[in-house]
């Protein structure tokens, strides 16, 4: 059966190159709010840069990734690159939360100690972050629906253009109500709306990483589809995985309730590939057929 990919190599080469603009954008958004926070004293401004610099790392990442993703595989890496995407994810997803807990802390403290802020200032370089990073945002979104990788660093993007948005607010709030405390308040809301958005990238890409079993895919079904089969007497010592989002990996035992044949298997063979794919949407398959042969017969054994 032949394999399945998510995109081509010219739809790869187009990442690459929306990357390159967002990385380029997040960098200058960076640099200038890291001065204007330094100046007007805004703790929410300096985490909104910091996340844009955490912006910056992601985006190289998943550069990386996608460069990497690209290269073919050989004997040493039988695979290639093909998990490198996923890699990116997890690592991406892992930053939102280390970030997070770090904006926690610093809220915290400013909390206790409130300190005037120049509003003005504030009101400018949110600006600038909600033009940048929305530019960046519309450049990916639409690898962001089918590449785990493209989307971690949409979610990156995606918040921090809502977290400029609230740093916008806030120096409204404060320019004209002179409401100082909206600065630290804004910053725990910001963290923690990175949290939710970086919390269940992180279990999907950790789903892959740790060769979990597909969530859409029922183990117990699957079985009894496949011992619904003619000449199929079970399946066992079963394995599904993904490589990646393109790639659903099934490999097991099939023990046959007939003495078949090389070519009389390879039609049965066909036929559970055919429902496998159409049901279950697995794309690579491995069976090791085998007849009256004695060894453990329950689904799941560990190797």
């Amino acid at each position: 059966m032949g394999h399945h990919h998510s995109h081509t190599h010219h739809s790869v080469e187009q990442q690459g190159t929306k990357l390159l603009i967002s990385i380029f954008l997040n960098i200058v958004i960076t640099a200038s709010q890291v001065v204007g926070g330094l100046i007007s004293g805004s703790l929410a401004l300096l985490s909104d840069a910091l996340h844009n610099f955490s912006d910056v790392l992601s985006l190289v990442v998943s550069y990386v990734a996608v460069k990497l993703s690209k290269n073919k595989a050989t004997y040493a890496r039988t695979f290639g690159y093909k998990r490198a995407e996923i890699l990116a994810a997890f690592i991406n997803a892992a930053s939102l939360i280390i970030v997070a807990i770090f904006l926690i802390i610093e809220a915290y403290k400013r909390f206790l100690q409130p300190e005037e802020i120049q509003a003005n200032l504030v009101i400018w370089f949110a600006l600038l972050g909600i033009v940048a990073n929305g530019f960046s945002v519309l450049l990916l979104k639409k690898d962001a629906h089918n590449n785990m990788n493209m989307r971690s660093a949409y979610i990156h993007l995606f918040t921090d253009m809502l977290a400029s948005l609230a740093v916008l607010i806030g120096g409204l709030l404060m320019r004209y109500f002179g409401l100082y405390l909206i600065d630290p308040l804004l910053t725990f809301f910001i963290a923690m709306y990175l949290i939710y958005m970086g919390y269940d990238l992180l279990l999907a890409s950790t789903r892959v990483l740790m060769l979990f079993t597909p969530k859409n895919i029922n183990l117990k079904a699957l079985q009894a589809d496949v011992s619904s089969v003619s000449c199929v007497k079970n399946i066992h010592h079963l394995h599904v995985w993904q490589l990646n989002e393109a790639e659903v990996h099934l490999e097991a035992h099939i023990e046959l309730n007939t003495n078949l044949s090389v070519k009389e298997f390879d039609v049965v063979l066909l036929e559970i590939q055919y429902m496998l794919h159409e049901k279950y949407g697995i794309n690579h398959l491995t069976l090791q057929p085998e007849f009256e042969k004695e060894d453990p017969k329950t689904p799941i054994i560990q190797d």
